[in-house]
């Protein structure tokens, strides 16, 4: 059984997602132990309450650093034998440190099809402005592993979605979100915590 912590700084509709898709058996072999929030003011943490999962508060501008953060952070994850993080829009930002410490045990969501729209400064809405204004046929979501390199890391699952003629930033994020960034969340949790996911170099495998 692994042990995921999921960070969150807002609402947590991808938390809920994964709560759902262990409930359903959609993710075999692994159990929420943390929810970690930078905020204490979210509806996530009411999520992780409802369903008593264990939340820790740790906001950046209580610690100096990014450093000093990042290490309260790494404490929480030692005590609760966090085998994978998923980043559910966590904005605080971890030390490369941290990060190198958890290769290919950090998962991100992005909305779009990396590499397009993705990299510094596209994040939100912002990803589904750029697309709609490029007008791509396709947007959609993936799923990576997070590395120091923004948006840069092996990538395991992508979907796609068709853009419609009157779709609006806001309706694209939404379709989006249920259509592709729930789904394949779930889908790649499961499979890291089934131990069939294979990383070599920037290239993840499925094993068979």
């Amino acid at each position: 059984m692994k042990n995921i912590a999921v960070f969150v700084s807002s609402g947590g509709t991808n938390l809920q997602a994964i709560i759902d898709g262990i409930a359903s058996n959609k993710i075999k072999n692994g159990r929420i132990a943390l929810v970690l929030s930078s905020k204490d003011d979210v509806f996530a943490i009411e999520r992780a309450n409802q369903n008593n999962i264990t939340v820790e508060i740790v906001k950046r501008k209580d610690y100096p650093d990014e450093r000093e953060f990042s290490q309260k952070v790494l404490d929480a994850m030692r005590e609760y034998e966090i085998d994978l993080i998923v980043l559910a829009g966590f904005l605080s930002v971890l030390s490369e440190d941290f990060v190198r410490l958890y290769e290919n045990k950090i998962m991100n969501v992005h909305p779009a099809l990396i590499p397009s729209f993705s990299g510094k400064g596209f994040y939100g809405l912002k990803v589904h402005e750029a697309a709609l204004k490029r007008g791509v046929k396709l947007s959609g979501a993936t799923i990576r592993f997070a590395n120091e390199i923004t948006d840069g890391g092996p990538i395991i699952l992508q979907k796609a979605v068709e853009i419609k003629n009157n779709d609006t930033p806001e309706t694209l994020q939404a379709r989006i979100m249920i259509e592709c960034e729930q789904v394949i969340l779930v889908e790649a949790i499961d499979l890291f915590c089934n131990d069939m996911l294979e990383v070599k170099g920037n290239k993840v495998y499925v094993k068979q």
